[in-house]
């Protein structure tokens, strides 16, 4: 694993989250940046939370948010991308691992979004995050950045491949 950048990918629900969840955990490193979770309402998805290793909350998108930028039936809400997603982005110390859960389409209809996770992927620090499988062309050309290590994600390989984050032996899995 000599690439800095580890972006996982996969189809939903495949375990991306759950696996950068228990990297950051084991990994000594401090690390910041953000998660995005389902919102729920009686066992149904009505949304996308933003939550920050640093604890900050917001709303990505919501099914009830007027916006017009949409992803389905869902508002995608700038604003709180803006504020809560995008500076939990910026390390504040050198040695930090910057978490970006997700890069997706909603995420991508922030200019600010695009423009720091560049600048993250940039820097010295090293970024793991998750991708969608599909994209645009910005997303296209993420996913083919030298240094970034993109891995495929699949139900049957997602627990060992903490072990392999963690012994720094992640190659690229293509095997969907």
């Amino acid at each position: 694993m000599d690439k800095k950048n580890i972006l996982f990918t996969g189809p939903p629900r495949c375990g991306k989250s759950t696996l950068i969840e228990k990297i950051v955990k084991k990994v000594d490193t401090p690390a910041t940046g953000f998660f995005t979770r389902e919102i729920l309402e009686s066992g149904k998805r009505v949304g996308f939370s933003i939550n920050t290793l640093d604890h900050h909350t917001g709303v990505l998108a919501h099914q009830d948010l007027h916006s017009r930028f949409r992803v389905g039936r869902y508002g995608v809400n700038i604003r709180d991308i803006d504020k809560i997603a995008v500076p939990s982005m910026t390390p504040d110390r050198p040695d930090m691992l910057i978490v970006i859960d997700e890069i997706g389409k909603m995420e991508c209809f922030s200019e600010l979004f695009k423009k720091t996770l560049v600048c993250a992927l940039d820097s010295e620090h090293r970024v793991l995050g998750s991708i969608t499988m599909k994209g645009d062309r910005f997303i296209r050309r993420i996913k083919a950045r030298d240094d970034v290590l993109l891995v495929t994600v699949t139900p049957k390989d997602r627990d060992k491949l903490v072990s392999l984050y963690l012994t720094n032996q992640l190659t690229p899995m293509y095997d969907l």
